[in-house]
């Protein structure tokens, strides 16, 4: 290689180089905002993670001291005031309606209003739907519960078990009897059903006069 072209590389080289540095000064603080980014993200989920894990267990602590005190008004009144939103809210509104001594007409409003709200997952507004229905029993007209529950008793759905379970109940409040002995047969066989919902269908299957299934049966 001649001392000319040995030269050319040379110069070649410190422009290149004299470019890098170039764009690195014009361009090199996208790469650091990123970097600052990055790493500001990172630390604004660790702080959101924490608050929101703090917000959690207030939140749960305040709904104990209220399960806590003595009387339904007291209990109802100390949830009531707990600070929530969205779906903690509706939390504190099916606990609402899990007490039985609670008056009956807010509570069946507070789970209208759960199983209403759009920004609550379907898990929510699945279990109001199916918590007042039981609440409502033969005050809600028989058709009414069937179409609500209905809804959600389809594949996928968190409570379809559960629901399924009641659709068979109705068969038994109508005086169908064979439909229901074969709707909680085949629900008794359902992947989906626990122990306990096994349990309470054969006792139902074994009142009507009905066969348990041979793997369920001794």
């Amino acid at each position: 290689m001649s001392n000319s072209d040995s030269f050319i590389e040379e110069v070649t080289e410190e422009v290149r180089r004299d470019r890098l540095f170039g764009l690195f000064r014009k361009y090199g603080w996208i790469g650091i905002a990123a970097v600052v980014a990055i790493v500001g993200g990172a630390a604004w989920n660790e702080w959101s993670k924490s608050r929101a894990e703090s917000r959690a267990q207030a939140f749960g602590d305040a709904v104990i001291d209220a399960l806590d005190m003595g009387t339904p008004e007291d209990r109802s009144a100390a949830l009531t005031a707990i600070a929530a939103d969205g779906e903690q809210a509706a939390l504190v509104k099916l606990i609402l309606a899990s007490d039985l001594n609670a008056d009956r007409t807010a509570t069946l409003a507070a789970l209208d209003a759960v199983a209403a709200d759009a920004s609550v997952r379907p898990v929510y507004r699945d279990l109001a739907v199916l918590r007042r229905v039981l609440l409502a029993g033969a005050d809600l007209a028989l058709a009414d519960r069937r179409s609500a529950l209905q809804e959600i008793a389809v594949p996928g759905r968190p409570y379809r078990v559960l629901a399924e379970e009641q659709l068979a109940y109705l068969l038994v409040e109508e005086g169908k009897t064979d439909e229901a002995i074969a709707a909680m047969t085949a629900l008794m066989q359902d992947q989906g059903a626990t122990g306990g919902v096994a349990s309470r269908l054969s006792q139902m299957i074994i009142v009507l006069g009905g066969s348990l299934p041979q793997d369920s049966a001794g």
